[in-house]
């Protein structure tokens, strides 16, 4: 899974992925990918599609 890398400021490969729920505005529940950077070891969020 691709995701960006606020520290590096640039589309890296996830090292790990799990995905999670997050909460959303009105207590509505989003998926999210989370994981850390393999380059400097920053943890990295993507957030996916609403869950139907």
């Amino acid at each position: 899974m691709e995701a960006y890398c606020v520290k590096c400021k640039a589309k890296r490969e996830m090292k790990d992925p799990q995905e999670v729920e997050m909460k959303g505005k009105g207590d509505v529940k989003r998926r999210a990918m989370t994981g850390t950077c393999p380059e400097c070891g920053t943890k990295m969020f993507r957030i996916l599609g609403k869950n139907d």
